[in-house]
């Protein structure tokens, strides 16, 4: 079994606090719609609301100011990778007012599998012990979720499984941003953009109506505070595990969202939801016999391509990682 230095148990743990929160955020989603809040107005709000925390925190702490720093090349990824989630997440509060939850969340699960496969393209070495435990999760989301009976709505499906494919390449954007840049600058001006996207979608639909009670306004707020945490774990995984591990990990928001709706909802466990907890348990733990874990084969960081490009260079080529030294044979006794 390898062992984990600092660096790889610090994003094990903001990976699975990240996917703690992002269970969370379907059951108070659910519960401003419930309560008479436009989709719209809750997707609105909670990205708005999380990127100005975010700026409010990074400018009121000392040494929090640094991560505001970008270059330019970094500051048009991490807009392109909000852009695309903030599509993204217009598609996926839009589904959900069209789909019951168990079947949407089951579609948008469908992202590390995106991840995986955009990952593979963009030069990622993917073990087959990796596939394994994506096959397990998947496996594993489909025993959690459970298939209804209702007929789906078509064009909630489509929207669905956009948002799915949209948040995962929002992640390879980011994985290639996070080789030059520190998580929470990442996450800072990807969730601005996020915000902006949102906020013309809010206005060029004529300003749909506010939450209607305290209880709506609570959910959003804490809808707010589990985006605003998601995001800077998330990432922060991201940079020590890289985008599949930590994707893989985060599929622990789907237990925590059947839990969040056992305990906030009513709803209750079946026979097969328990047997796909204990899957996507055993796919996580996994993770220890995890060979390359937090040495993906990277590709030349986008920085690194233009400053070749600008000075007529040779674009570098990463370094190989060294094999592993086999310990000398111990010398048989005299």
């Amino acid at each position: 079994m390898p062992r984990w230095n600092s660096h790889q148990l610090q994003g094990i743990a903001a990976a699975l606090l990240s996917a703690v929160v992002l269970g969370l955020s379907p059951v108070f989603g659910k519960q401003a719609i419930s309560a008479g809040t436009p989709w719209l107005t809750v997707v609105t709000f909670r990205t708005v609301a999380a990127a100005g925390l975010l700026w409010v925190m990074y400018l009121a702490v000392p040494g929090l100011r640094k991560f505001i720093y970008i270059y330019p090349v970094g500051l048009i990824g991490s807009l392109t990778a909000g852009l695309i989630n903030g599509l993204g997440s217009l598609l996926y509060y839009n589904s959900l007012g069209r789909l019951d939850a168990s079947l949407a969340q089951l579609i948008y699960m469908m992202y590390p599998l995106f991840l995986t496969l955009l990952a593979r393209l963009d030069g990622y070495t993917i073990s087959r012990l990796t596939l394994f435990r994506l096959f397990m999760a998947l496996t594993a989301v489909y025993f959690l979720v459970g298939m209804g009976t209702a007929q789906a709505d078509g064009l909630g499906v489509l929207f669905m499984i956009l948002s799915s494919l949209t948040f995962a390449l929002h992640l390879l954007v980011n994985q290639r941003m996070l080789l030059d840049m520190p998580a929470p600058t990442v996450a800072l001006y990807t969730l601005t953009a996020m915000a902006v996207t949102v906020l013309v979608a809010y206005v060029g639909s004529g300003l749909p109506a506010l939450p209607p009670t305290p209880l709506a306004w609570e959910a959003v707020g804490l809808l707010t505070f589990c985006t605003l945490i998601s995001r800077l774990m998330l990432f922060m995984g991201m940079k020590r595990l890289g985008g599949v591990q930590a994707a893989l990990i985060n599929l622990n928001e789907l237990l925590v969202a059947v839990v969040g709706a056992t305990l906030l909802l009513g709803e209750r466990l079946t026979g097969l939801q328990w047997l796909g907890a204990v899957l996507l348990g055993l796919s996580v733990l996994l993770i220890a016999r995890e060979r390359s874990l937090g040495l993906p084969q990277q590709p030349t960081p986008w920085l690194q391509i233009l400053t070749a490009r600008l000075t007529d260079t040779p674009i570098p080529t990463p370094p190989k990682p060294a094999p592993p030294v086999k310990p000398p044979a111990p010398k048989p006794r005299e």
